[in-house]
């Protein structure tokens, strides 16, 4: 098996309060008495199959509720390249962890391998791992897209299904461009000024996927220059070139030191010190002067490049967040004006692609029905052998194939199903047997023909055995057990023969703890199986029991 669901925990749903539940593979029953919770079972695997969250599942007097499943991979390759597409963390040594957390404030959380997912994601990945049956979900195979679905899964006809699908998509787009370019004069017209603007204004702009970074870098140096300039320029003008500047006023007052050097020798070290300050100063305005004339800055050019720098940034705002969504966005109007501005021409080029595409259409789909045609009778003759194994003795079962107008994305026919249970009966749809036992069993049989096809791991069956009984429900366990050796199986029942058939036991029960009622589960062997199974015949008496050894027999 690809994969094994080996463990289930459930916390605070419905009346389970706390479940750890080990599965092995094969064939595992469960049973107990009606109301006893064994529909919190399937409850908990819908949750983990991405079914919505209800905050009235969650267990009274609790804040939130939570499943958790462990799935034993046998090569996680397949799975993990699917889960590396969404971001999520591959399977470790073989496990594929998924849980689901709600609580009563309406927070609902799910994670795959501890990786936060959406419900969307964890469905699909659930589709893939379990299949699900419950007492209605029966009806699901009266819909035509289903039969056909089960058609081409026996028939392996996934290759060529999806080229038929792809074949069906490009004709699609085909049509859709000439309606497009089909559309009103003026509309047309309207949409022509449009794209024209657009494009004349992204041309004219010439852009290059390193502009911005490159035009704002010249224009942050090229502004940090002007600053540059002006500081140092008025730097220059305080110390040397204003009327009151500084070495004017200071070389005044260096001859006021020499006066005071004459009158007092003594002074002389500090008139010099001053001379040596006033000097250095001058050096010091020397060298701002040269710095400024390094700084070689065109008011023109910074204008230019201001203007550069608004150009990108109101294109951005009009035509996408990034230079590269300009550009594209151009590129995008440039084509879509071609092909209105030449659209004789373009009609011309699409008429003969609708053509090409429509005769790779016919030929995909009629890939498809030969495959149909060559699988669907051998299809009925499996289906209806299991029929027989399930107390339809004399029935009959053929597959029709309904040729559609025209070949669409699934093929060029759909499928109906066709089943007389009784001799001398003329064959009918499945939609019309008013039966759901006989609908029930249809579907066990179609679920056993196709389980040398079929690739869900888990196949989960809810009291799909209601409203069969005696020597059918002989029949039924033998079925459920043939499954059990190519899939895991669960199964709900109320039917002893079933139950006894099984590779493991469980029993839900109910009992009534501190004021509470709970679900328990637990797995039954020997003398406690052999009673479960007499309970379910109808009580525990001896002849119950012995009919219920030998049953387990």
């Amino acid at each position: 098996m690809p994969a094994t669901l080996t463990s289930l925990r459930i916390r605070n749903l419905a009346l389970v309060e706390s479940l750890d539940w080990s599965l092995a593979p094969g064939f595992t029953a469960i049973t107990g008495e009606t109301g006893s919770g064994k529909s919190v079972i399937l409850g908990a695997l819908k949750l983990i199959l991405g079914e919505r969250a209800d905050k009235t599942l969650i267990r009274s007097g609790s804040d939130q509720c939570s499943v958790e499943a462990t799935f034993s991979v046998d090569d996680s390759t397949p799975f993990n390249a699917s889960l590396d597409v969404h971001g999520i963390d591959a399977c470790t040594d073989g496990q594929l962890l998924i849980k689901r957390i709600f609580s009563a404030s309406g927070t609902n959380r799910q994670f795959i391998n501890s990786c936060a997912t959406t419900l969307n994601v964890l469905k699909d990945l659930g589709d893939n791992l379990v299949d699900l049956h419950g007492p209605h979900d029966h009806q699901s195979l009266l819909a035509q897209n289903t039969q056909l679905d089960l058609l081409d899964a026996f028939a392996a006809s996934a290759p060529a299904r999806s080229a038929c699908s792809t074949a069906y998509r490009t004709l699609r787009q085909f049509i859709e461009e000439r309606d497009s370019l089909a559309a009103s004069e003026g509309a047309l017209e309207r949409e022509l000024d449009l794209l024209r603007h657009q494009a004349d204004e992204i041309a004219t702009a010439a852009l290059r996927a390193e502009d911005e970074e490159e035009t704002t870098a010249r224009w942050k140096t090229a502004a940090n220059s002007r600053k540059l300039i002006e500081t140092a320029q008025r730097i220059v003008q305080s110390l040397a070139e204003s009327e009151d500047a500084a070495l004017v006023r200071l070389g005044e007052m260096q001859r006021l030191w020499r006066e005071l050097e004459r009158l007092d020798p003594s002074r002389t070290a500090d008139a010099t010190q001053f001379a040596e300050a006033v000097a250095a100063l001058e050096t010091s305005a020397d060298y701002l002067q040269r710095y400024i004339a390094t700084l070689d800055i065109d008011p023109a050019q910074l204008v230019t490049l201001e203007e550069r720098v608004t150009l990108i940034e109101t294109l951005k705002r009009k035509y996408g967040g990034t230079i590269a969504s300009v550009i594209a966005h151009g590129q995008n109007a440039t084509e879509r004006l071609r092909k209105i501005e030449s659209r004789s021409d373009e009609l011309t080029r699409l008429a003969a692609a609708i053509k090409d595409a429509e005769e790779k259409l016919n030929a995909a789909a009629a890939t498809l029905t030969a495959r149909r045609k060559k699988t669907a009778p051998k299809l009925a003759t499996a289906i209806q052998e299991q029929l027989r194994a399930l107390g339809f003795q004399r029935s009959g079962f053929t597959i029709e194939l309904l040729p559609l107008p025209s070949p669409a994305a699934s093929g060029g026919e759909t499928v109906e199903l066709l089943f007389a249970p009784n001799p001398g009966e003329p064959a009918k749809p499945l939609r019309m047997i008013g039966s759901s036992g006989e609908i029930s069993r249809v579907m066990l049989a179609v679920k056993t023909a196709l389980a040398t096809v079929d690739q869900v791991p888990l196949m989960v069956f809810d009291e799909i055995d209601a409203n069969v009984g005696g020597e059918i429900a002989h029949a039924v366990a033998d079925k459920m057990k043939s499954l059990g050796a190519r899939h895991q199986v669960l199964c709900i029942t109320h039917l002893p023969q079933v139950a006894a058939a099984a590779s493991h036991h469980f029993v839900v029960s109910k009992e009534f703890k501190n004021d509470r009622t709970l679900s328990t589960l637990l797995e039954v062997t020997g003398n406690s199986r052999t009673e479960e199974i007499a309970r379910m015949l109808g009580g525990k008496s001896e002849s119950a029991l012995a009919l219920a050894k030998n049953l387990l027999k």
